[in-house]
């Protein structure tokens, strides 16, 4: 496994999705940066961090094996990677909030961007992208913030916390490679944050509107039990999930 270490850059997913298409690289290889200066979150977001206190990295994956229709399987076995990343450190009370953020109660600690390039509906590769919060304690204008310093109290060593994660994520891989899919979608779901809960989304419009998380589609939709006992998918773009 490669690991290139940087002391800044804009974005470790732009970077390794340029230097992926320019060459030929081996599967995690990672890019993981002291600093970035843009760093992308979901729907076009920043993720913002203090300098070399926090896992701030991108992982190049080959995807031969997977259909499009499947590429959310990306997004669950990452998620399910860092959450049990997070378990070997013994941060409590994790969960998986819809898409792919990591929470510890009702905060924030990791978050997850990917990037897939895809050719004639074929899924190509994969650009992971993580931001995870190690060793900051403060967080401004962040009130659901958190990370694991401030949850357990003493420094991380960024390199070990690196290492167990692309182990955890290589034995996801395994499993998704075998075709076990649903595998991946149980573990997901069962670690699925207010599923089968009472909860308030805001629609596009700006309305909240209250259901009960039932689950997730086989394309990453989140299934959602309204008040009137209807069943409705929803994309990212179409809702949030307000805690």
């Amino acid at each position: 496994m490669r690991i290139i270490k940087l002391d800044a850059i804009d974005s470790t997913n732009t970077f390794l999705k340029e230097i992926s298409s320019a060459d030929v690289i081996e599967d995690f290889t990672v890019v993981v940066a002291k600093h970035q200066t843009h760093g992308k979150g979901q729907m076009g977001k920043i993720w913002s961090v203090e300098r070399g206190q926090n896992l701030t990295f991108s992982v190049f994956k080959s995807i031969t094996f997977l259909s499009f229709e499947n590429q959310f399987c990306l997004s669950m076995v990452t998620a399910l990677a860092l959450k049990k990343t997070l378990n070997a450190f013994n941060i409590p009370r994790l969960s998986v909030k819809w898409p792919n953020d990591i929470l510890s109660a009702d905060k924030k600690i990791g978050g997850i961007l990917i990037e897939n390039v895809i050719n004639q509906n074929q899924i190509v590769s994969s650009i992971i992208g993580v931001g995870l919060n190690v060793n900051q304690t403060t967080f401004d204008n962040l009130p659901r913030a958190t990370s694991m310093k401030s949850l357990l109290g003493n420094n991380f060593d960024l390199d070990e916390v690196l290492q167990k994660f692309i182990d955890h994520l290589k034995a996801y891989f395994l499993i998704l490679e075998t075709g076990k899919i649903e595998t991946i979608r149980k573990e997901y779901l069962s670690n699925l944050f207010r599923k089968n809960k009472p909860s308030t989304f805001k629609n596009i419009e700006g309305q909240l509107f209250s259901g009960f998380i039932k689950g997730i589609s086989k394309t990453g939709n989140l299934i959602v039990l309204l008040e009137d006992e209807i069943l409705e998918e929803f994309s990212l773009n179409q809702i949030t999930l307000l805690y």
